[in-house]
């Protein structure tokens, strides 16, 4: 039944559920209620998922009412929330601080799901030093007239030859919809603004390497059929699906972590909280000892330090960060004067 409550065991923590019966993906009827969720968050939480997010402050895209309704996203948590929630304090760009969930133990997931939550966002850092990342994000983010097929060569044939001839290590999932990601795991010597720099000079490595495929645009107007590497998602505050997270989408995919191999031949309409779990207990987890590894980004911070030098500086903050150092200025090139003064005296 909807109203139907009750307790759950999960890894020795009771988690009170309610409204199981409610759908959240009408098109799945009812493989997609509440109940159905929260069953397939108490199969991966435990294991490699809490891996993922073990520590990390971590925000909750909630969709109480189904996704085809209003969408909550909550960077706070709830003042009134069980004793065995935890919480981590994080400072977002305007300087305001919050106290976000930290996912120490399975029933946080299971929660966050009782919650509606169909997508946790963990930060790149680990509580409680919230200021330094351990991983460095890629966003491979197809772009109107293009889709997967088109993020995985890139992921596949551009990104991970760069990485090997920088002798990184990067570990891909699908990101649930049309991209991919691809997290490095890193030492935690340095900040958002350096971690940041090094993404974007892998991202600018991407482009020289296959410039008619690759962007590194901000404004959507110059990105054209190519596949942006959005490399703000190594800002402060800037979060990405949770690997193993469910997604909203109408079959409810998941954003699965792959081998390298498994991503070549990758359909990311095959990872759905119907299938994931069947997979795990069929082959190891791709991530499986990832926490073990800390890369540096020396190189990248080298790569930065050469592009400089040929006049490449930073590159424009999201909308609601505040004016950053050496930042250009954020003005759609369509709409920045100066740059059309300096065209026409061309």
């Amino acid at each position: 039944m909807a109203n139907s409550a009750r307790e759950v065991d999960v890894d020795g923590v009771a988690v009170r559920l309610t409204n199981l019966g409610k759908v959240l993906f009408p098109k799945l009827g009812s493989n997609g209620t509440k109940g159905r969720l929260v069953d397939y968050y108490r199969a991966v939480a435990g294991g490699p998922m809490l891996a993922a997010l073990r520590d990390r402050p971590t925000h909750l895209q909630r969709f109480p009412d189904g996704i085809d309704a209003e969408e909550i996203y909550q960077k706070r948590i709830p003042k009134h929330h069980p004793d065995y929630l935890e919480t981590c304090r994080v400072t977002f760009p305007s300087g305001r601080t919050a106290d976000a969930l930290k996912v120490t133990h399975p029933a946080a997931i299971v929660w966050a799901a009782q919650m509606g939550t169909i997508t946790l966002h963990p930060w790149q850092v680990r509580c409680p030093d919230a200021e330094h990342p351990d991983e460095l994000r890629i966003d491979l983010d197809p772009q109107p007239g293009t889709g997967f097929e088109d993020a995985r060569a890139v992921a596949v044939d551009v990104l991970r030859p760069v990485l090997d001839e920088l002798g990184l290590v990067g570990y891909p999932k699908t990101s649930g919809g049309r991209g991919i990601h691809v997290f490095l795991p890193i030492a935690t010597d340095w900040d958002f603004i350096q971690v940041r720099r090094a993404g974007i000079a892998l991202a600018r490595a991407l482009e020289r390497r296959a410039p008619d495929v690759v962007t590194t645009s901000w404004w959507k107007e110059e990105r054209g059929q190519r596949i942006f590497v959005d490399f703000n998602q190594n800002a402060r505050d800037r979060t990405m699906a949770a690997a193993y997270s469910v997604r909203r989408t109408p079959i409810a995919t998941v954003s699965t972590p792959l081998t390298w191999d498994e991503l070549a031949g990758a359909d990311p309409d095959d990872y759905t909280m119907a299938t994931v779990p069947d997979l795990l207990t069929r082959r190891e987890d791709p991530w499986a000892g990832m926490d073990e590894v800390a890369q540096s980004i020396v190189p990248l911070l080298n790569m930065a330090d050469a592009d400089a030098e040929r006049g490449l500086g930073d590159l424009p903050y999201p909308p609601n960060y505040p004016k950053m150092p050496g930042e250009p200025k954020r003005v759609q090139p369509s709409r920045d004067t100066d740059r059309k003064k300096d065209k026409s005296a061309q």
